[in-house]
């Protein structure tokens, strides 16, 4: 019944926001000569919106296309192993190692790796203390640093699981829900799945509750679209599971990516996921599965975690561009390509909007701003009405 009533409120929604912005785009282009004047930018205003909608639509679709065709198969328990790199996390890596432990899985079917990738603080001292308590704690002490891709390469090497769940190490998945990650593991044709992942101090200050909506949006609205293909394009690595047939014969191809000449040190978890999808395996988020993350509290930490993304997003999708047409061309031609059109344009079109406009011709963004608040609106009250249920 809930369900009924969170698709219905979900289709309100989505019906209402639709209509608002076809009026205001149509009442825009036949009172304004800059329709005839700037026919391209109206064109891509039209088409960002229904491209945004799309994907607001694929979130609320989600629900009926996973419940349908996952599997829910509680008595599958396959040996799962974490594997969780990290450096200097003294104050959170006790607690998501506990985490892991406490999960509703029996606990003769899990391991925890952890690899200490040249931590100069507490951390080994921390992680040597914890593996007198947990016997099926595997610590791997590196002296010197040799970065993420590293660490996680190492640790899937040795699991022993056939599920290989990557954390950061400030991350921990809710024990409780723990086991709804590995279910779906037993359709064959899935080779990775993205948890939902919130904010753990998100209350900390305001930076940190604007992520929780970011967080909400790239999980429950962006990842839940791509899910509905069975193609999202990064598990992320705060709480992501693999099938470790799938990984591991490409672990060392991976791990060696150059751009450039270069080896690759950003965008890890968005690379393997390719991996996965390249390799013809389907990828899935679930909101089954609940994970938390530290995020950024200051400005510029935020803006350094997000220049290492995007460098990551920008040398992926070329990967990715070179083989998602012959192997899922719907999603290709309706989300990727689409997207990448998007974000390579948009900045040129939000320069001439914000400064050119008003610049040359006196004209002020006020619809342009309108519409943006419009689509936040839509999520936002997306947001409140799933995070209440």
């Amino acid at each position: 019944m809930n369900g009924q009533r969170h698709f219905f409120f979900s289709s309100v929604l989505f019906v209402l926001g639709a209509i608002v912005l076809i009026i205001l785009f149509a009442f825009k282009a036949n009172m304004s000569q800059s329709f005839y004047v700037y026919p391209l930018l109206f064109l891509y205003s039209y088409f960002i919106v229904i491209f945004e909608l799309s994907r607001v639509a694929g979130a609320m679709f989600y629900e009926r296309v996973s419940s349908r065709i996952l599997p829910t198969n509680p008595a599958y328990e396959p040996y799962v192993s974490f594997v969780i790199p990290c450096k200097n996390e003294e104050a959170a890596i006790a607690n998501t190692i506990e985490k892991c432990f406490a999960a509703d899985y029996p606990k003769s079917k899990l391991e925890v790796i952890v690899v200490n990738d040249g931590s100069t603080d507490r951390t080994g001292e921390v992680l040597h203390a914890l593996k007198r308590k947990y016997r099926q704690l595997v610590v791997i002490d590196w002296k010197v640093n040799r970065g993420k891709r590293h660490g996680m390469a190492a640790g899937f090497k040795i699991a022993k699981g056939d599920i290989v769940v990557q954390l950061d190490s400030d991350s921990y998945i809710d024990p409780r829900t723990f086991r709804q990650l590995i279910i779906p593991f037993s359709n064959p044709s899935i080779g990775a799945v993205c948890a939902h992942a919130d904010p753990a101090n998100a209350d900390q200050n305001m930076l940190t509750k604007m992520q929780a909506a970011y967080y909400f949006m790239s999980f429950r609205v962006l990842k839940a679209a791509e899910s509905a293909f069975f193609t999202v394009f990064c598990c992320s690595g705060c709480s992501s599971a693999y099938r470790k047939s799938v990984v591991l014969p490409i672990i060392d191809i991976w791990l060696n990516e150059k751009f450039l000449g270069k080896p690759v040190t950003w965008g890890d978890d968005r690379a393997l996921t390719n991996w996965v999808l390249r390799l013809g395996h389907q990828t899935i988020y679930t909101d089954r599965a609940r994970a938390f993350t530290i995020v950024p509290t200051t400005m510029k930490q935020l803006l350094k975690q997000q220049v290492r993304w995007k460098k990551g997003w920008f040398v992926n999708s070329l990967s990715i561009a070179g083989f998602i047409l012959k192997t899922r061309p719907f999603v290709a031609l309706t989300y990727f390509f689409p997207l990448i059109f998007i974000t390579l344009v948009t900045p040129f079109i939000v320069t001439r909007i914000m400064f050119y406009n008003p610049i040359v011709s006196g004209s002020l963004p006020l619809l342009y701003f309108f519409g943006i608040l419009l689509i936040a609106a839509i999520i936002t009250l997306y947001y409140r009405h799933v995070s209440r249920e």
